[in-house]
């Protein structure tokens, strides 16, 4: 009888993590497009950046992942450097999710 008890509950414990993972992509992508807009800066502009750097991405490349907000992080960090981003607040990063419908508290 346990095992049902355990079966249903990492079922359940299984159905929130796609939503809490997709929350975690829109957050990737609302930090970057937002610093990207601060800068005025345009997928191309970003992508010689990272060329300035040694890292070759495609502006169109980079606009899918940063749309998807699924990338690696060697990519997030390299990004971050190239737009002189200082840090992320972790109340930034709260206050997104709460935006989102998600809050982390």
């Amino acid at each position: 009888m346990s095992k049902n008890n355990d079966k249903t509950t990492n079922e359940n414990k299984d159905s929130t993590v796609p939503s809490l993972a997709a929350d975690w992509r829109q957050l990737v992508q609302r930090l970057l497009k937002a610093e990207m807009s601060k800068r005025g800066t345009k997928y191309q502009d970003l992508s010689d950046r990272l060329s300035n750097i040694g890292i070759h991405q495609s502006a169109d490349n980079l606009r899918n992942k940063v749309n998807k907000g699924i990338m690696g992080a060697d990519l997030l960090l390299q990004i971050m450097y190239v737009l002189n981003m200082r840090k992320i607040e972790r109340d930034d990063i709260i206050e997104i999710f709460t935006d989102l419908g998600s809050p982390l508290e």
